[in-house]
């Protein structure tokens, strides 16, 4: 057990560190309360969904590998690990539901008939938890995404289906906002593409168009549901072309008024998502993160704190950009303790964003208005060593959450307690 005397001991000498550089840290231990990270439900049970009772993840340009043992296996499942995981984490964070988790009790409910009842017991649980609810329309894992295309495709029965699907989960997404009285944030994202080299990109890039005009045409309130949608830069079986690529998507925003998400597993592996956060934000009103850790490709695995991830954070927290941007998670390793990638996950990107609001950036915008780039870079290369630490370890004890290496120990408990016995 991480001493409690100690960590307060810890945080008043970080204060004073921190002090000398004009930032207080008190101030910051309340800003990061702000950070509000929407938990994919879909790491609870490799991105099964409860359909039918042995729903599994098939196609669509994704996939899930390991066979830890412990997943969730049905709703009540998936709510106690949700649970156990929000009660591991400091702050108030926020749930992100696929349509494909449905509570249908046991009847067969295809994709174009969803209904908001589908979903109440989900939105009565958001609300016991006290926290808000996002959604996402699953094109993916259903007999109609077989083709590898949904909203772009040519087959018209095909696409009025995916049309209605998502055109149902939008009014959805509306009624969930209303309920909850926090807006939910609508996530479009298609595994639409080509295995192989296409000759009629443009064709399927006008049928998306259409598709996504004629699904969005309800406008509903932004304080009930807001719009994204989301670009890939390929996809299993999707390599040589992606109908919903960045610059497909980033027009589609801007024209429309929409949201863009920018997933950090969706671009080039040299790609920075951070240097798109401010460029985007200069034509779009806001943005939704879906934050994961590619290696060599979007293998969405979970999130550490690395450099990709601190910029992101960083970006944000010094363009004062936090109230524009809709933080999510987007990661499901079937290969380790669910539980423990959850809480791995959402407390790195907290981490990150606390660093960034420890940063003196004032005083580092002085040095690079005034070409002082030796002081910026050498201040910056001190900030890496500073008792950042000490500050997130006093955010946990303050929020009653496990500090430290602590909450290792209690998802131990829980995996026997609760997971081996599935």
């Amino acid at each position: 057990m991480v001493s409690i005397e100690l960590v307060k001991q810890s945080y008043a000498l970080a204060k004073q560190q921190y002090a000398a550089l004009g930032v207080d840290t008190d101030l910051v231990l309340e800003k990061i309360k702000n950070v509000v990270i929407s938990l994919h439900c879909w790491q609870t049970d490799d991105v099964g969904g409860f359909e039918t009772p042995d729903a599994t993840l098939s196609g669509g340009g994704i996939q899930a590998t390991g066979n830890f043992p412990g997943k969730a296996t049905n709703i009540e499942e998936m709510r106690k690990d949700l649970e156990k995981v929000l009660s591991l984490l400091p702050g108030k964070q926020r749930l992100n539901l696929h349509a494909i988790y449905g509570d249908f009790q046991g009847e067969l409910v295809d994709r174009d008939q969803i209904e908001v009842k589908h979903y109440q017991s989900w939105i009565d649980w958001c609300k016991k938890q006290g926290i808000g609810m996002d959604f996402n329309a699953s094109c993916f894992s259903h007999p109609k995404a077989a083709s590898g295309f949904t909203l772009s495709s040519k087959n018209e029965s095909e696409r009025k289906f995916w049309v209605e699907h998502l055109r149902r989960c939008r009014a959805i997404s509306a009624e969930i906002g209303r309920q909850l009285g926090t807006p939910c944030v609508h996530n479009t994202w298609i595994p639409d593409g080509s295995k192989d080299t296409p000759i009629d990109r443009n064709g399927h890039r006008v049928l998306l168009n259409k598709s996504l005009n004629e699904a969005m045409a309800i406008i509903f309130p932004k304080e009930q549901m807001k719009d994204s949608v989301e670009s890939k830069l390929f996809g299993i079986g999707a390599e040589s072309m992606t109908v919903g690529s960045h610059d497909f998507y980033l027009g589609y925003a801007i024209k429309n008024n929409k949201l863009i998400t920018l997933d950090n597993g969706h671009f080039h592996p040299t790609e920075q998502v951070g240097d798109k956060i401010s460029a985007c934000l200069q034509f779009v009103d806001e943005i939704l993160l879906h934050l994961t850790r590619p290696i060599r490709w979007d293998s969405d695995h979970v999130v550490t704190l690395n450099e990709e991830i601190q910029l992101i954070a960083s970006e944000i927290i010094r363009n004062n950009y936090l109230s524009r941007v809709n933080i999510g998670l987007d990661f499901f390793d079937a290969s380790i303790n669910r539980i423990g990638a959850y809480v791995i996950g959402t407390r790195a990107a907290q981490k990150a964003f606390l660093i960034a609001m420890l940063e003196p950036t004032a005083m580092l915008r002085k040095y690079e208005d005034t070409g002082q780039n030796f002081e910026r870079l050498a201040l910056l290369e001190e900030l890496k060593t500073k008792s950042f630490g000490a500050v997130w370890d006093y955010f946990c004890l303050q929020e009653n959450v496990p500090v430290g290496e602590d909450y290792i120990t209690e998802i131990q408990v829980y995996e026997n307690k609760e997971l081996k016995r599935r």
